[in-house]
């Protein structure tokens, strides 16, 4: 049995997948959070909530690593850990700065921060010939708007230090990338009160289609365990739509897509982490978008799971520990899990009072997941993966016909709004005009 940090977390799915595998795996974890109101706002309505598992939840200042570095150390002192780790993108680089000072496993810091942060992850694989975008780094309006013009409209801007797509927009023309470096401006701190860096990303705008690379990384060898593919819309913004795993790819195309992941956490140096790295299969070839040091959200894990055996919670639990986690392929029965995410977009607005079409849905029996926001929420068009009303995931056990069941339910299901759009004030002050409150 082993204990562990868990320094923060996200309050979706994985607050529940990681506490789960650490049960399954008979450890224990002391939970360590800068605001404990965060992940009380957020109590599963179904389940008693996550951190009732935990054998100590204690709070200190998270946000500031000269604090929080000699507190790991005295609780270190005190209750003996194994292993650090978090979910959440925010606090990757500082568990890997409390691993290295704890002597425990962990990534180099460097790198972690390294592939947290867009732009050293930029520069990072540029300097490794790992094929990107054409991009720029900017400071101000001056030199984006330089640029934009040396690269060519359409492109993306993008924040080097946000997640979940926020604030991440195509734009067209200098009024957009004024627009969008004025959206930037105007949210200078993250939903976890850290200040963000003033440094922006105007990048080439790649065509064609996106998928991302599933990996575990230990003892210096990067295993591929799949790839799963991603639909996105809500342009000019760039929302998630949709995944299957395992992707309908070419063999050729997948094995350069898993390539060009394996280049990029080398370029990185990353080690002992399960990393989620999103690519964009280009007519000239495989491009990388991002790497992410952590196991998949948006339920990715789960699709694997179901179709592979394979639990990537788990396996973020092990690599933590320094172990080499068990990525055996196991029968299922499963070929294909799809999810698709239902999406406001423009024209829904108000208070949600139900969905339409959500008791056949349920019947189905291609259905094996379904999860739709209660009435009473305030709705209005999503700019971000932050802001779904729900998701429905299914798992066809012949083929790869799991998205075209997943994007056929989500169909039929309508979202339904009493009158008018709630009254009352912004319930989160820290995100983007016309953003939907989802806690981070």
């Amino acid at each position: 049995m082993a204990h562990l940090l868990v320094i923060e977390s996200w309050v979706g799915s994985m607050s529940r997948l990681l506490p789960r595998a650490l049960e399954e795996g008979g450890h224990r974890f002391t939970f360590l959070t800068r605001d404990l109101r965060h992940y009380l706002r957020a109590a599963p309505a179904d389940a008693p909530h996550p951190l009732l598992a935990a054998d100590n939840v204690l709070t200190a200042d998270t946000n500031d690593p000269a604090v929080l570095l000699p507190y790991a150390e005295r609780l270190h002192e005190l209750l003996r850990f194994d292993g650090v780790l978090s979910s959440c993108d925010y606090y990757l680089p500082l568990v890997a700065q409390v691993a290295h000072r704890l002597g425990l496993p962990g990534s180099a810091p460097e790198a972690v921060t390294a592939a947290c942060r867009k732009d050293l992850t930029r520069r990072a694989l540029a300097a490794a010939g790992v094929p990107g975008p054409a991009y720029a780094l900017c400071t101000d309006r001056g030199q984006a708007l330089a640029a934009a013009r040396a690269i060519g409209f359409p492109l993306v801007v993008k924040p080097v230090d946000l997640c979940a797509g926020m604030l991440v927009r195509e734009v067209a023309d200098e009024h957009g990338l004024t627009a969008a470096l004025g959206a930037l401006e105007a949210f200078p701190v993250n939903a976890r009160g850290q200040r963000r860096t003033p440094v922006v990303l105007v990048e080439e705008l790649l065509a064609g289609p996106e998928v991302s690379v599933e990996t575990v990384s230990a003892e210096g060898a990067v295993h591929v365990v799949g790839i799963t593919d991603k639909s996105v819309g809500g342009a000019p913004a760039f929302i998630e739509t949709g995944h299957m795993f395992p992707a309908a790819l070419d063999p050729a195309d997948a094995a350069a897509a898993a390539d060009t992941a394996v280049a990029a956490l080398t370029a990185l140096g990353l080690d002992r982490v399960v990393a989620h790295t999103e690519i964009k299969l280009t007519p000239a070839g495989p491009r990388v978008v991002e790497v992410n040091p952590r196991p998949a959200g948006n339920r990715i894990t789960e699709l694997v799971r179901r179709v592979t055996g394979i639990d990537l919670a788990a396996a973020c639990v092990d690599v933590a520990l320094g172990r080499r986690p068990d990525l055996t392929v196991r029968p299922t029965g499963v070929a294909s899990a799809a999810i698709a995410f239902l999406v406001p977009g423009e024209g829904a607005a108000g208070l949600l009072d139900g969905f339409d079409g959500e008791a056949a849905v349920r019947r189905d029996p291609a259905v094996v997941e379904l999860s739709l926001a209660g009435p009473g929420r305030d709705v209005r068009p999503a700019t971000s993966n932050n802001e779904y009303l729900g998701h429905v995931m299914t798992a066809d056990p012949a083929g790869a016909g799991a998205r075209r069941d997943a994007e056929r339910l989500l169909a039929a299901l309508a979202p339904r709004f009493a009158t008018g759009p709630a009254t009352g004030p912004a319930t989160a002050a820290d995100r983007p005009a016309g953003a939907v409150a989802v806690p981070a």
